[in-house]
């Protein structure tokens, strides 16, 4: 359920790298930060300004390094610097996007809308409809988290209307879906889930085709759709099983038995949920496991 604020927030990060691949420093910074690296990218911003401290590119990524190592602070500085040295609405849009990251890093929650909003105005004035999408789903995504899911399913609504491909459309649909189904409005759910899975279906990665086909069969199980619910379902776990996707495998198989125990099967229910128990133990997965004990301790 998690799966859309990571990809998210995955999203911007190389959009914003890519925004700035041509400045060598900047990139070896950016290259730290995806590794995880905070240290070595905070190095490789210093040893860059050492030599230029007007480079805004890079005092924007020393600001993202700060605010990964928890310093708002600095990464406020770095950015406020960044911010005087240049007047472009482009580059404007940019600093105070990873702003507003920070201060929700930081959860400074109602500073960081307020920062995604000021991105959104800069993003217009340079005529950039993918940042404005990109700020809305920033704020939904925090409208989420503090379970204001009207004001969430608002922004992610506005977002998917400047969807401009397919995997954007997908990845917007998806957002859409949850915050339905989170507010029990499951035939809504269903259908935005069912764009998201036809969307991935068409150019997504196998994780993302996977998830939403994991995530259409609960909402046709939601509406008891069980005939459609148990095809998705069992399309998943073969694709799984043809690509080597144990996870996606096991947990299409206790999400089956939650369909089968709906229609009355509870041997195969019970079959199924043990499959799954033996994917999460023979690949050594103690997330798995505890994931399917939560999901089934009380399905029988």
């Amino acid at each position: 359920m998690k799966l859309h604020i990571t990809l998210a927030l995955l999203f911007s990060t190389l959009f914003i790298n890519n925004v700035y691949a041509d400045n060598v420093n900047e990139k070896t910074c950016d290259q730290a930060l995806e590794q995880g690296d905070v240290v070595g990218a905070l190095t490789a911003a210093n040893k860059a300004l050492s030599f230029n401290s007007r480079d805004k590119d890079t005092l924007i990524c020393q600001g993202r390094a700060f605010s990964a190592q928890g310093d708002l602070n600095k990464a406020l500085t770095a950015f406020s610097t960044s911010a005087k040295l240049t007047k472009d609405p482009f580059d404007q849009t940019i600093i105070a996007l990873v702003t507003g990251q920070a201060y929700k890093a930081a959860k400074k929650n109602e500073i960081a809308i307020a920062s995604f909003e000021k991105s959104i105005d800069f993003a217009k004035v340079a005529n950039n409809q993918a940042f404005v999408r990109i700020n809305q789903n920033a704020i939904g995504d925090i409208y989420f988290e503090n379970k204001q899911f009207d004001q969430a399913l608002a922004q992610y609504l506005a977002g998917s209307k400047l969807a401009n491909n397919d995997n954007e459309r997908g990845e917007s649909f998806e957002r859409v879906a949850l915050t339905y189904h989170t507010l029990q409005q499951h035939d809504k759910a269903l259908e935005y889930q069912l764009k998201a899975y036809l969307m991935h279906e068409q150019v997504g990665t196998l994780d993302q085709l996977a998830h939403s086909s994991i995530e259409l069969g609960h909402y046709y199980t939601m509406v008891k759709s069980y005939v459609s619910a148990e095809r998705t379902f069992n399309k998943i776990i073969k694709l799984a099983k043809e690509q080597g996707g144990a996870y996606y495998e096991a947990q299409g198989s206790y999400m089956l038995a939650k369909v089968k125990v709906a229609i009355g099967d509870i041997p195969e229910a019970k079959a199924l949920v043990e499959h799954a128990k033996s994917i999460a133990k023979t690949t050594n997965d103690k997330a798995l496991a505890e994931e399917i004990e939560q999901e089934t301790h009380d399905l029988f």
